[in-house]
């Protein structure tokens, strides 16, 4: 018992891994291979000790054991009386055939007729019945190859799902022992491609038992009725594997398909409430009984109405099935309350985005199995790739790998570098180059705009680092400037939200300054002024009141319709854009060769990435800062005093 291998000084237990930090993956590994810590086997283990139990040793592998035995032992009833009437035929009759069936004559010419009728029964029936089959797809744990081991960047889920993956193997103990009732179903939620599918497939993996795949959309018929039918076919099916193999898991995508909220809309009949309300009596409800004890218990009723009442045989107890249903949405707030009671979803467990740990573990795992150059071995590019993959999913990190690969051989080579990922992230969030002839004008235009930007943003934008400049049309926009945090935070100051305001009038006052008018390409960096003003004033509290917009009740919806209907925000709005633009044409008019350098370098180049920014910006401050140069003779010109021809408006 653990107790007493504790108490054993010589073969002390190893200390919990849970209570010294996350569990190794390792320790996974070594639970799964059936042992526990200091070699006891995992049977014995509690149900709090960590990793996934070794199927063989749980309530589970047992009832798979007493199954396998009883299938064998009707096998054995069935052969044995044929086994035993053809040795009893070679013994009394050697030679003899069996009789086999014989057609007369008369009814030869009728079986055209007969085919063709028994065909036209089939094309109608069989629709009927395989309309309420249920739409489910089998996987067995062999035939799913991931593991909690292939889960990567969420080791917090993959603890919380072992927990509830060993008290689905072991819940007669959990039962009995401890008087709990496991957990029947439990909810998914989260942002697409954050792994709720994968999950589910490594926790069957894992579990050995059967598992039921099933997309809600193919619940749904044509026939009325049909849908509650399938669900109650899947259901059924569900618990029949369950008894047969101790257990079984059913996965149910897109829940919020079939159970959203009810009495909302004219939808009567089958419609979404009655489909909820099947949805809710299979999850928690009286189960029908097989029909196997069904016939024992009326055999066993017939058989005690001739007893008396002490010696009346005992009708056999039927026991619930072992299932684990699983529903997966990312729209968990359009489910119905009633689905997401204790009883039906026992749990709730949200897959987020991964942070910048989870991340660099992702990037680990996938870079291992795709071809690269060594340059991404080195910690600190993964580190920087990390930073940069911010808000990306675990699916977003493997689809940019698979497009760098794409880069890779569009280049001739057969391994992806760090150049591939940073094309395949900006055709990713910013879209493909497209080739458009600007006149020269609007060229210049596009690139003092976009200068603008860099340099505010260079100016103002402290912990933020600048990731793309770039004239080249991608989408919508004709330019653009990529920036964002050097370190993942959540929250912001409201210096930060100035700073931002600034940024997006950069392009605006740098097109003032050096042409004398700004052109209509400033639409979208107003709007994002706009929007961040209307934030600071109405919602984040930086303004002059600290009432909340959000709070309102306002017909036309979100916080900048609420702060610019009222005449005191509309002017505190306007009042800090102005005081903004102010302050950014001040900056730039200090900072006119950071600009010029910028565009210059735009202007020859199209695109700058990264670092290649930074490199213009210090070349221009060096320049700026070097030494002035002899005067030249008299009557010579002075380089100091010439004004630059692009300078000019």
């Amino acid at each position: 018992m653990r107790g007493e291998r504790s108490s054993d000084p010589v073969g002390a237990a190893e200390p919990n891994p849970l209570l010294q930090g996350r569990p190794a993956r390792a320790e996974r590994r070594r639970r799964r291979a059936g042992t526990g810590g200091g070699g006891t086997p995992a049977g014995l283990v509690n149900l709090h000790d960590d990793g996934v139990t070794a199927v063989a040793d749980t309530d589970v592998g047992a009832h798979q054991q007493r199954a396998r035995a009883t299938r064998l032992q009707r096998l054995a009833m069935v052969l044995a009386p044929i086994a035993a009437l053809l040795v009893l035929r070679d013994i009394f009759f050697p030679g003899t055939a069996f009789p086999s069936p014989h057609l007369p004559a008369s009814f030869q010419p009728m079986l055209p007729a007969m085919a063709l009728i028994t065909v036209l029964v089939l094309v109608m029936v069989v629709p009927l019945l395989a309309a309420g089959r249920s739409p489910h797809i089998l996987y067995r744990s062999d035939q799913l190859k991931m593991s909690f081991d292939d889960v990567r960047g969420s080791e917090t889920l993959v603890e919380e799902v072992t927990k509830t993956l060993n008290l689905f193997l072991a819940h007669r103990r959990f039962a009995e022992q401890m008087g709990g009732s496991p957990r029947k179903a439990i909810l998914f939620e989260g942002p697409p491609g954050t792994g709720k599918t994968y999950m589910a497939k490594a926790m069957a993996a894992e579990a050995g038992v059967p598992f039921l795949f099933v997309s809600s959309s193919a619940f749904q018929s044509m026939f009325y009725g049909q849908t509650n039918r399938k669900i109650r076919a899947y259901f059924k099916v569900l618990r029949r594997h369950a008894r047969r193999e101790g257990g079984a898991i059913g996965f149910i995508e897109e829940l919020d398909a079939i159970g959203g909220t009810r009495g909302h809309g004219p939808r009567q009949g089958e419609g979404i409430p009655g489909v909820v309300n099947e949805l809710l009596i299979q999850l928690q409800s009286f189960e029908q009984t097989p029909f196997s004890l069904r016939l024992r218990g009326l055999f066993t009723d017939a058989v005690n109405t001739w007893l008396p009442p002490h010696r009346r045989l005992h009708k056999p107890v039927h026991v619930p099935a072992n299932i684990l249903v699983i529903g997966a949405t990312n729209r968990a707030d359009d489910l119905d309350p009633a689905l997401l009671r204790p009883g039906r979803f026992d749990r709730n467990i949200y897959f987020g985005l991964p942070g910048r740990a989870g991340r660099r573990d992702i990037i680990d795992y996938y870079l291992a199995k795709k071809a690269h150059e060594p340059e991404l071995d080195d910690p600190d590019r993964r580190e920087t790739l990390a930073a940069l993959t911010a808000g990306y999913s675990p699916v977003m990190i493997e689809h940019l790998m698979d497009e760098s690969l794409v880069w890779a051989l569009r280049r001739g080579a057969d391994r992806l570098s760090w150049n591939d990922l940073q094309q395949a992230k900006m055709t990713e969030e910013i879209g493909l180059a497209q080739p458009v002839e600007y006149t020269e004008a609007e060229q210049r235009t596009i690139a003092t705009h976009e200068a603008g930007h860099a340099t505010v943003a260079w100016l103002v934008g402290k912990g933020r680092k600048l990731e793309v400049l770039t004239i080249v049309k991608r989408r919508d926009a004709l330019g653009l400037l990529s920036h964002s945090e050097e370190e993942e935070r959540f929250t912001k100051t409201k210096s930060e939200v100035r700073a931002l305001i600034d940024i997006s009038f950069g392009g605006m006052v740098a097109e003032e300054l050096f042409f004398g008018e700004a052109s209509t390409g400033v639409a979208g960096d107003l709007q994002a002024a706009t929007l961040n003003a209307c934030q600071m004033v109405g919602l984040l509290g930086m303004g002059s009141t600290l009432v909340s917009a959000a709070a309102m009740e306002y017909p036309a919806g979100g916080v900048v319709s609420k702060v610019l209907s009222n005449d005191d925000g509309r002017a505190e709005v306007e009042g800090l854009l102005g005081a903004s633009k102010a302050s950014v044409t001040r900056m730039l008019e200090a900072n006119r060769n950071v600009i010029e350098a910028l565009r210059d370098a735009l202007l020859e180049r199209h695109e700058l990435i990264g670092e290649d920014i930074l490199a213009v910006i210090r070349q221009s401050q060096s320049a700026l800062s070097a030494p002035e140069p002899a005067v030249p003779a008299a009557g010579g010109p002075d380089p100091r005093h010439e004004v630059p021809a692009e300078s000019g408006p």
